[in-house]
This record gives structure tokens, C-alpha cells and sequence, in this order.
């Protein structure tokens, strides 16, 4: 019993010396990176720059004048492109078709017949 006591005081004495010397290196490595001025902000989540409430507001006008330029834009494009009216079918070649169809029904339907 007494052995595995000292074994698990060793062990967490290892375990804080460990810790320290990461603690070390990470301090003397954030040193190093704001010397060279590529370390990174040790607050990830802090913005990076403080933009005031007016610089917002003029952003987002400017924003809303593109979506507005963009919209024109794009109902310019398909007003342009919309199938005007006009090519309708006379009298009498509608009445072609709806024969040809009739016939190709009927055909379908002697088929469906003779199968069954």
C-alpha cells in the first residue's frame, strides 16, 4: 500500500512540473509571436475592429442602394425575356391536332384491349 501511495505522489508531482513547463513555453511562445507581430489575440472572440454606429449606418445604406440597383437590374433582364402573346393557333390546325390525339388514344385503347 505504502508503495502505491509514493508511486501516485510521483506521478503528481511529475504531472505539476509538466504543467509548469507548458505554462512556460506557452508564455515564452506568445513572447516570440508579438515580437514578430503574427501572434494571435489571445480573446478569439473580441472583433478585431470597433466600427461606430454611424460607419454602420452609412454600411448598411450602401447595402440597401446594391440590392436595389441589383433588383432593377434583374427585373430589366427578365421583363425583356418574358414569351410575348401573339402566336396563336388557327381554328383549323387545332382541329388537326385533336384528331391526331384522338387517333392515338384510340390506338392505345384497341391495344389495351386485345392484351386483355
Amino acid at each position: 500500500m505504502a508503495n502505491l501511495e509514493n508511486a501516485l505522489r510521483e506521478l503528481r508531482t511529475e504531472r505539476k512540473q509538466a504543467q509548469l513547463q507548458v505554462e512556460r513555453l506557452d508564455q515564452a511562445i506568445s513572447v516570440i509571436e508579438s515580437l514578430d507581430g503574427s501572434g494571435t489575440s489571445r480573446h478569439p472572440n473580441q472583433p478585431k475592429r470597433i466600427i461606430s454606429a454611424a460607419s454602420r449606418r452609412k454600411m448598411a445604406l450602401a447595402q440597401k442602394a446594391r440590392w436595389v440597383k441589383a433588383r432593377k437590374e434583374s427585373q430589366a433582364a427578365t421583363a425583356g425575356s418574358v414569351h410575348k402573346k401573339g402566336h396563336t393557333m388557327s381554328a383549323s390546325s387545332r382541329r388537326k391536332i385533336a384528331a391526331a390525339q384522338r387517333a392515338r388514344w384510340a390506338k392505345i385503347r384497341a391495344g389495351n384491349k386485345k392484351a386483355a
